[in-house]
């Protein structure tokens, strides 16, 4: 009876106890918030209309779904098997003839192009393979803000810059050309700790398309001081008002220093299907290989045979006006318009994107709404946007999520709406602004 009494005590003991010693990594420190985890539960509870998170409401072309019901009804079993871990000879492929296309140069498929799950992954395995302790990493402001969770997470410290709005004169609508890099501020961040340098073209948040001048400034530093170029082109087909798109890779003196990284998600309207891909020299990718390999090493082959497939007609088409990249910037053109309308019509002063699925607009004009507290820690945008999902059920993102703890401060009279929506979303967007309108008017 005694044994088996100190036994029950034994495994109640066992039971009961904690774990004294540190669980979390230290690299995970400072990076456990993430605002879409909150804003998404938020626009799930409350919102009618939801122009926050960046996917599109309607469906890819039909010729990529056509596509996945061929290989699901006629294609090979072996295409619900594992296929190479780098990338689906398919894909690598035709991404390996399309781009070199547009870079002007030949690429090898086998060792110039890497699919990953999504530009998501892709960013994840450039910062894992090229940051080490100690390292610099430029990011330019506003910013995605993963870039500085996973800076952080390898190690690295980000430097920030941030894009300096020039208000243009005139009453005219603000433009995401106004935002602009100061040369002399981009150059003071440049030192001999400096591993790389971020470029978000066409930026999300604000939908800037760098242009040849600045491009060409970073190019001229990233040589100089002998940095990486990371650069997260996954909006690169949308483009609107004639702007051009210019791959900084295609620069004198940056193709060997530099990844282009896309997305088949926002290429095709297919968010959810999460196949990504790099581009670059051997001599950088050889290194993001290691990364993939050991972490999720393989990508849905089914997704990536139909994204071939889709590149293919592309390719075919390319420059020609049944082109899906060229019809897609003109129909969101036309959203991005009606949202810019809407906005502007009921005190929203919006900031016309140059590209992108994105559209920032000040909200100074509804501070009499809700009132901003003096001295409180959390930008007011943030309250802003949290405020409007529950209160007028439409669903924004705070633009302070896209600056560094240091500059929320700073840029938090704007949000973030997305206008890759359906007719029928922005309507009733429309319907809710009117009637918030009404509202401000007859109180």
């Amino acid at each position: 009876l005694p044994l088996v009494k100190a036994a029950d005590s034994l495994l109640l003991s066992l039971f009961q106890a904690k774990m004294s010693r540190p669980v979390q990594a230290r690299r995970l420190e400072g990076t456990e918030e993430n605002v879409w985890v909150e804003f998404v539960k938020l626009a799930a509870t409350y919102s009618t209309v939801n122009l926050g998170q960046g996917f599109p409401d309607f469906p890819p072309p039909d010729f990529l779904k056509e596509a996945l019901e061929r290989i699901l009804s006629k294609g090979s079993h072996m295409l619900h098997q594992y296929t190479r871990a780098f990338g689906h000879p398919p894909l690598v492929k035709i991404l390996a003839q399309f781009f070199g296309k547009l870079l002007g140069r030949e690429l090898d498929p086998m060792t110039n192009v890497m699919v990953t799950v999504g530009a998501y992954q892709a960013l994840f395995c450039c910062f894992q393979a090229f940051v080490d302790e100690g390292d610099e990493v430029i990011v330019i402001e506003p910013f995605f803000d993963c870039y500085e969770s996973m800076v952080k997470m390898a190690g690295g410290t980000p430097v920030y810059v941030p894009l300096k709005l020039k208000a243009p004169k005139d009453g005219k609508l603000m433009s995401s050309a106004d935002w602009q890099l100061d040369p002399a501020e981009l150059a003071s961040k440049f030192s001999k700790r400096t591993k790389a340098i971020v470029l978000n073209s066409p930026n999300n948040p604000l939908g800037k398309v760098f242009r040849r001048q600045e491009l060409e400034l970073i190019a001229e530093l990233c040589v100089k001081h002998d940095v990486l170029c990371l650069s997260d082109e996954v909006y690169e087909w949308l483009t609107y008002d004639g702007k051009e798109h210019i791959r900084i890779a295609s620069l004198q003196g940056m193709w060997d220093r530099t990844v282009t990284i896309g997305s088949a998600g926002k290429t095709f309207s297919a968010t959810g299907w999460k196949v990504g891909w790099t581009v670059g020299p051997n001599h950088l990718l050889q290194h993001l290989r290691t990364v993939h390999q050991n972490s999720v090493y393989h990508c849905a082959t089914i997704a990536q045979d139909a994204v071939a497939q889709g590149f293919q007609r592309e390719f075919e088409l390319y420059g020609k006006p049944d082109s899906y990249f060229i019809q897609m910037p003109k129909e969101l053109q036309q959203k991005r318009d009606q949202l810019v309308q809407s906005l502007n019509a009921v005190g929203m002063k919006p900031i016309v994107p140059e590209g992108t699925y994105f559209l920032v607009a000040d909200i100074s004009e509804f501070k009499s709404d809700f009132p901003d507290v003096p001295g409180s820690s959390e930008p007011y945008d943030s309250r802003f946007a949290k405020w409007m999902v529950k209160n007028k059920g439409l669903a924004a993102i705070p633009l302070s999520t896209f600056y560094c703890a240091a500059h929320k401060n700073n840029y938090s009279q704007f949000i973030r709406f997305c206008f890759a929506k359906e007719e029928a979303t922005l309507k009733a967007a429309n319907d809710i602004l009117q009637k918030w309108k009404r509202e401000k008017t007859n109180p």
